[in-house]
């Protein structure tokens, strides 16, 4: 990234600097279409993940030559709020799908939906993993009922590319959603993946000088494009053994939790998920003073409640899921990342038991 500051060449400019900045570019999107089993021309960069995931949701996804509107959105309901708020579908044109307890997406309900209005055609939205419980997704079996029923699948990747396998054509998904900061690289700059050269967004969000194909444009982010890259390339090399050794992290903060609070409840701990996240809440102790407690003793984690004008409310995914409210607004998200060491894995749990199991046993912090 700092090499490619300074390139002062435009990447669609034909003299010597703006070739520099396009090879820059066609290298980084090499790396990233490598890292998902992709074509390189297939790869629009964006700027994150939400934009890709508005790109990826309109009615004027053509394939091949014929332009056929996407006539119906599915989504489940545990999908990022880029998802749910529907792109640009029409309010009645959008339906969720349901989960079942463990936060898995219920395919039995989404076949006899899709059964119900055989004969349109339907764009699913299904993400590979969720970002707050971690739960991995049947995408290729959701995949093949999407397409017998002559729909297109689009999988919001962002949270599992780089942590688990994430071929797109294994996968079976038509679109395919990446955020680069959540494999190592740089904020603010993302990719919506498409399956084939058949697929194109008729409609690009955004229009102008017709980069990136057609489908994005805009002068390209030449700096955190050549980061993305990088990024890619370096998660490519390290992703399978990184995620053993995160799995295995996990796994022991999990089991000590539940020695030190036999009460904590794990949310989708019976299902798959991904080997670096644990959703977590100690009954009666809400989400946002454990974070503050835990912040006090340098311990920096999340919460799973959306917050909106200063309100906390209960996540929607736990919402989904059918977890009791009070529960869910205790929910603490804790992520672990490949250089997260033992040491401070007994710093969270020594600051869990000091401060929140403290809250627990006390009148303050407690969930109405």
């Amino acid at each position: 990234m700092l090499s490619a500051m300074d390139m002062v060449g435009n990447p669609s400019s034909v003299h010597a600097p703006g070739r520099a900045a396009r090879k820059l570019i066609e290298e980084a999107r090499e790396h990233v279409a490598a890292l998902v089993g992709a074509q390189p021309r297939n790869v629009v960069f964006t700027s994150g993940g939400t934009e890709a995931n508005a790109l990826a949701l309109t009615p004027a996804i053509q394939t091949g030559s014929t332009l056929a509107p996407r006539t119906r959105l599915f989504v489940s309901a545990i999908e990022h709020p880029s998802v749910r708020s529907g792109g640009r579908f029409a309010a009645d044109r959008r339906e969720d799908v349901p989960v079942t307890h463990n936060g898995l997406a219920d395919l039995p309900k989404l076949v006899a939906r899709l059964d119900e209005l055989a004969g349109t055609r339907p764009l699913v939205s299904i993400m590979l993993a969720n970002n707050e419980t971690g739960v991995i997704q049947p995408i290729a079996a959701a995949a093949e009922l999407v397409h017998k029923a002559g729909g297109l699948l689009h999988v919001d990747a962002v949270q599992a590319v780089g942590k688990i396998p994430s071929n797109i054509n294994a996968l079976g998904a038509d679109l395919l959603t990446i955020s680069a900061h959540k494999l190592g690289g740089p904020k603010g700059v993302g990719a919506l993946v498409l399956a084939n050269e058949d697929l194109h967004i008729a409609d690009p969000f955004l229009t102008g000088g017709g980069q990136e194909r057609g489908n994005r444009a805009g002068t390209e982010n030449v700096i955190g494009i050549a980061g993305f890259g990088a990024a890619a390339a370096a998660i490519a090399r390290v992703w399978t053994q990184e995620a053993a050794r995160t799995e295995r992290t996990r796994d022991r903060l999990e089991a000590s939790l539940l020695e030190v609070s036999p009460d904590v409840v794990i949310f989708g701990s019976n299902a798959p998920r991904l080997p670096n996240t644990t959703l977590a809440a100690l009954p009666r102790v809400k989400a946002e003073t454990a974070l503050i407690a835990l912040d006090l003793e340098g311990v920096a984690v999340s919460s799973g409640s959306a917050c909106s004008s200063g309100k906390v409310a209960p996540s929607h995914v736990l919402a989904a899921m059918g977890v009791e409210p009070k529960l869910a607004l205790g929910a603490v998200r804790v992520s672990i990342g490949a250089t997260t060491t033992e040491d401070e894995i007994e710093i969270f749990l020594k600051a869990w038991t000091k401060r929140v199991m403290g809250l627990s046993k006390g009148k303050r912090g407690l969930a109405a």
